[in-house]
């Protein structure tokens, strides 16, 4: 059987500093990531489109997707799923919660 891997939660900010539509930009273990609020739910990806490795962040969202802002790839929020060309890669989704007013990104240990 096998064994799956604890997350181990880190404060990245406060949930008040991140407005309903709004996102903001981080660094976890030298990966960029962005963190997005979709009215009181928060959602963070690797902030790199697999198809050319540029940044996702400043691309549009629309809906639940964010929109690559060089290419036009498109990739699910919520689970880092490729939805449209030209990437067909997924990008990396990290776990989200919010303690205490702040708001965590879970990582495998």
């Amino acid at each position: 059987m096998e064994v799956e891997n604890e997350i181990k939660y880190f404060p990245v900010a406060g949930e008040d500093e991140i407005a309903p539509g709004e996102r903001i930009f981080v660094d976890i273990n030298n990966d960029p990531v962005v963190i997005f609020r979709v009215g009181d739910v928060f959602y963070a990806i690797k902030d790199m489109c697999t198809h050319d490795r540029g940044p996702l962040g400043d691309g549009d969202l629309d809906g639940f997707e964010v929109v690559c802002p060089r290419h036009g790839a498109r990739f699910d929020i919520r689970t880092g799923k490729a939805t449209r060309l030209p990437a067909v890669r997924d990008t990396v989704m990290y776990p989200v919660r919010v303690n205490d007013g702040q708001v965590e990104i879970g990582l495998a240990e």
